[in-house]
């Protein structure tokens, strides 16, 4: 779809959230919709305020708007719900890209600490149960003063709704067509100064196919690579907490989290077959406290563990190994402790202190790595209501991490608030330091039906960036319009080229073939050398329009525009456009409440429109862009004493929008097409 019709799309949605009725409906009205235009939020300033009174910006998608949508899981629900996001799955994950930037250059966070995914940035979302979250915020742009390393183009804010006041027990079954399935159960106690939380949850889905055919040195031949893989996954999760006193409160938390790809079984005739299976398992562990200091404020210490494996499961006998025997391919090993303490010293000022050490460590049996790095920071930060309408924000970082030294990180922000409009301005710098995959690898690795080469490189420079935003703001309870224009600018971005084998000159095969004589096994067609470098720098140039509204009882509508302009300048001089960057995308919901007795009906349409997505340099060129469409309803059956039935039927992808190209693409839409989703879910309280 092109520009045109995007904005087209957006101004139609502009004049119907304009139609938006008079400001001061009542509170019953508002709790109808399910919605909430003014919800307390956190991410953005790292304390609990209002999102109309936050000095910094945050996107915020509510439990309610997820339940409503009816998405197929978490990724599915960021990429329909937030243009600026947008994903491309993998045997690892999930490649983010966020306003332009890649996954390495976005934190993602469940309750505020890291969630740890695959070492090269690919995060699993699938290990978070979207029927858990109480809401997701998005927070664009450098944050490293308040979250360090790796939130250089943003913070993704995952915040699970693990704390109730009473017993109640939950399940909700989803079933999509081309045999995708979802099981979720949850158990919340309460017995006077401690509760349990417990869930459950169990996926699978069948890979698919859009087209049997791969390129193969210009010529069509037929493959059993998928576009996107099945699995099969597991997810428990258990949490206690204990309130011995008003002031203080106490918790312990634990998950476990197992996923098996189900990739086609190699064939002698065609291509495209595996030896093996991936498979992940996970297991986390964390524990804090909560002392509160009455209208002075709190001191929280937090501490969070977690060990992530991949294995390679063999369907067929490989070497000395037989089917059905796993061999361990990478571990890792994450470790985050932190002491915060927030603190009210006036009526019209908030200050935070806090120190944090956490420890990466990497495991490569086939790079011969075993490698480890630790960072230690000091922060700090204060906002201040200077005046009537002046509210400001002062921070700063100090960070000394192991392989590339001190680092200090400034942040400063300005809001200027009347009634119902707000104007704010935010500089911040950020930074990340180099992975350790990125600095250490040195291996051959098979990617399904192709093989890479990778090298690290060990010279490779921190990444800086110095981020700039002014937001024009106008909120009340039934509509709000945002604005926001941002530059970023990264300075020795890390990124990587690659170079298929057979472009090589003779002297770099032979090169390559003596130092990996494994490649005089496999079809050198399939093989990519890929080697990692800094940008001299990065620009992102950017713009975001945010409009929300309820134009009448029962009605809410949405839509969101993000343009992200991102280049990176080479050492020959040359501007080229960033890695898998979109320039121009759009969601847009319709959301429909209405109430009948012990009835309720909700009607969800939400649809994402975007461009291409840039690949360049890479022979198989860019993604065209798409549009696609789903259309949602639950009904609600409250008539029964101890529990209510939601059962749902919808459509995703109603206009049946495929990519059908030859699977050695590079791709932007991964939908197998039209399809049919049914669910139901129950509440016992």
């Amino acid at each position: 779809m092109n520009n045109k019709s995007i904005l087209s799309l957006l101004c139609g949605a502009m004049a119907l959230t304009a139609a938006a009725a008079p400001d001061g409906a009542p509170v019953e009205y508002l709790d109808t919709l399910g919605y909430d235009l003014n919800p307390v939020v956190v991410t953005g300033t790292g304390m609990h305020q209002r999102l109309k009174s936050t000095a910094v910006p945050v996107e915020v998608i509510t439990g309610h708007e997820l339940q409503a949508a009816g998405l197929n899981g978490l990724q599915e629900a960021l990429t329909m719900m937030v243009p600026s996001l947008s994903f491309s799955p993998n045997a690892m994950g999930s490649y983010l890209r966020l306003n332009g930037l890649t996954n390495s250059h976005v934190l993602v966070l469940v309750n505020g600490r890291k969630m740890v995914g695959d070492i090269s940035g690919n995060i699993d979302l699938s290990q978070i149960d979207i029927n858990l979250i109480k809401r997701i915020e998005v927070l664009n742009g450098a944050a490293s003063t308040l979250y360090g390393s790796d939130a250089i183009g943003g913070v993704i804010n995952i915040i699970l709704d693990e704390d109730t006041d009473e017993s109640q027990f939950t399940t909700d079954s989803r079933y999509t067509s081309k045999n995708r399935f979802d099981q979720s159960l949850s158990l919340a106690l309460r017995a006077g100064k401690v509760g349990s939380f417990t869930g459950y949850n169990y996926s699978h889905s069948d890979g698919w196919q859009n087209s049997h055919y791969t390129d193969d040195d210009g010529e069509l031949v037929e493959t059993l690579s998928q576009l996107s893989l099945g699995y099969t996954s597991n997810n428990l999760t258990q949490r206690f907490t204990y309130d011995p006193t008003e002031r203080l409160s106490a918790y312990a938390e634990g998950t476990y989290y197992n996923k098996c790809l189900d990739r086609p079984v190699v064939r002698d005739y065609i291509t495209g077959g595996s030896k093996y299976n991936n498979f992940y398992e996970s297991f986390t562990w964390g524990a804090g406290a909560t002392y509160r200091l009455g209208a002075l404020g709190n001191i929280k210490f937090d501490y969070s563990g977690r060990t992530y494996g991949q294995w390679y499961k063999y369907l067929v006998e490989s070497g000395h190994y037989l089917p059905g025997t796993y061999q361990r391919t990478k571990r890792q090993d994450y470790h985050e402790a932190e002491l915060r303490g927030l603190f009210n010293f006036t009526d019209n000022s908030n200050t935070i202190f806090g120190m944090d050490y956490r420890h990466d460590r990497l495991e490569r049996p086939d790079s011969d790595l075993d490698k480890g790095l630790s960072t230690f920071s000091v922060y700090g930060q204060h906002e201040h209501r200077l005046w009537d309408h002046f509210t400001g924000i002062a921070g700063v970082r100090y960070d000394n991490h192991q392989s590339i030294g001190a680092r200090v990180t400034p942040k400063v922000s300005l809001m200027y608030n009347v009634s119902d409009f707000n104007l704010r301005a935010t500089y911040a710098m950020g930074y990340r330091a180099p992975g350790i995959d990125e600095l250490y690898y040195h291996m051959l690795k098979p990617m399904g039906s192709r093989h890479t080469i990778t090298f690290g490189n060990r010279d490779l420079s921190a990444e800086t960036s110095n981020y700039v935003s002014v937001n024009a703001e106008y909120r009340t309870s039934r509509f709000s319009a945002s604005l926001t224009g941002y530059l970023n600018f990264v300075k020795n971005m890390v990124t990587s080229s690659s170079t298929k084998f057979t472009a090589m000159t003779t002297e770099q095969q032979d090169a390559l073939i003596e130092e990996f004589p494994e490649i005089n096994d496999i079809k050198t067609s399939t093989l990519t050398v890929k080697e990692y470098y800094n940008f001299n720098k990065a620009t992102v140039k950017g713009l975001e329009l945010n409009l929300s509204g309820t134009p009448c009882n029962g009605l809410q509508l949405s839509a969101n525009y993000s343009l992200a302009y991102g280049r990176g300048l080479n050492d020959d001089g040359s501007w080229q456009r960033l890695n898998r960057s979109v320039q121009h995308s759009a969601t847009v919901t319709a959301n429909y409440f209405r109430t009948w007795g012990f009835y309720k009906l909700n009607v969800n349409l939400n649809g994402r429109i975007q461009s291409k997505t840039y690949y360049p340099g890479d022979a198989d060129g860019n993604a065209p862009g798409y549009g696609v469409w789903n259309l949602t309803t639950r009904h609600t059956f409250s008539c029964f004493r101890t529990y209510t039935l939601t059962p749902g039927i919808g459509i995703d992808n109603i206009f049946n929008r495929r990519d059908n190209r030859p699977l050695n693409s590079n791709f932007a839409l991964y939908s197998p097409g039209r399809a049919v989703v049914v669910s139901l879910a129950v509440n016992f309280r």
